[in-house]
C-alpha cells in the first residue's frame, strides 16, 4: 500500500469512528471543479458545456469557463462554436434566473438564504442588488455577466426587482457573449501558452475592463 492510500484508509476510518461524514464546503467545490473539467475528456464535452452554463445563471457554483477553456484547447478550430453555445445556454439560464426572481421568489426566498447562501445567494447580496437596481439596472446585469461577481445572484435579483426585461436581455446578451467570447478566442488564438495566464489573472483583466468602460461613460458624461 503507497503513502497515499495509507493515509486515505486512515482518513476513512477516522471518519467511521468518528461518524463524522461531512465534507469541508471548499472539498466539495472542488470535487465540482474536477467533475466539470473532465467533461472536456469526454465526447459530451459541448452538451455539457450548453448545461453547465445554462445552470450557472442560476444555481450552480462552478462558472462555465473552466470547461469552455479545457474544450478549446483540446479542439482550438472549434472556440467560435464552443463561445457561441457557452453565451446561448448562460444567456437562457439567466431568463430562467429572472423568472424565478419574478414568479417564484416569495415561495422559495427563504429556503435558498438558509441552504444556498454559500454559492451567493444571501439575503445581504440580494439587499444590495436591489438596492443598486433603482439607479444603475443595465450596467448591474452588464458588470455582474461581464465580471466574477456573482450573476446567478443579478439574474434572480433582477426579477425580485421587476426591472425591465427588455434591458436585462440586451445587458445579458452583450456582457454574457463579450466574456465567453474573449476566453474561447484567446484559447483559439494562443492556445495551452494562454492558459494559465486567463485562468490566474482573468478576473483582474475584466474587473480592469469593467473600470475603463465606466471610467470612459463618466468621462463623458462629465464633459458635456
Amino acid at each position: 500500500m503507497s503513502d497515499g492510500e495509507a493515509a486515505n484508509s486512515g482518513l476513512n476510518r477516522q471518519q467511521q469512528e468518528t461518524g463524522d461524514a461531512s465534507v469541508a464546503w471548499w472539498h466539495l467545490h472542488r470535487r465540482l471543479y474536477e467533475w466539470v473539467v473532465h467533461f472536456a475528456d469526454t465526447p459530451h464535452g459541448e452538451r455539457a458545456l450548453f448545461a453547465l452554463s445554462f445552470a450557472e445563471s442560476s444555481f450552480f457554483p462552478v462558472p462555465p469557463d473552466v470547461l469552455l477553456i479545457g474544450l478549446a484547447i483540446g479542439a482550438p478550430k472549434k472556440w467560435l462554436r464552443f463561445a457561441l453555445f457557452c453565451s446561448i445556454a448562460s444567456v437562457l439560464g439567466g431568463i430562467f434566473g429572472n423568472c424565478i426572481g419574478m414568479f417564484l421568489w416569495s415561495a422559495i426566498g427563504p429556503w435558498v438564504y438558509v441552504h444556498l447562501g454559500s454559492v451567493g445567494l444571501t439575503e445581504a447580496n440580494f439587499a444590495k442588488f436591489q438596492g443598486w437596481y433603482d439607479k444603475y439596472d443595465f450596467w448591474i446585469v452588464f458588470t455582474c455577466g461581464f465580471t466574477p461577481l456573482p450573476y446567478k445572484v443579478c439574474t434572480i435579483s433582477a426579477g425580485v426587482a421587476a426591472i425591465s426585461f427588455p434591458g436585462f436581455l440586451i445587458a445579458s446578451v452583450l456582457s454574457r457573449s463579450a466574456r465567453f467570447f474573449l476566453v474561447a478566442g484567446l484559447i483559439g488564438w494562443k492556445g495551452q501558452k494562454i492558459r494559465l495566464v486567463i485562468e490566474k489573472y482573468f478576473n483582474w483583466f475584466a474587473l480592469a475592463f469593467m473600470a475603463m468602460l465606466v471610467g470612459g461613460f463618466l468621462l463623458i458624461k462629465w464633459l458635456h
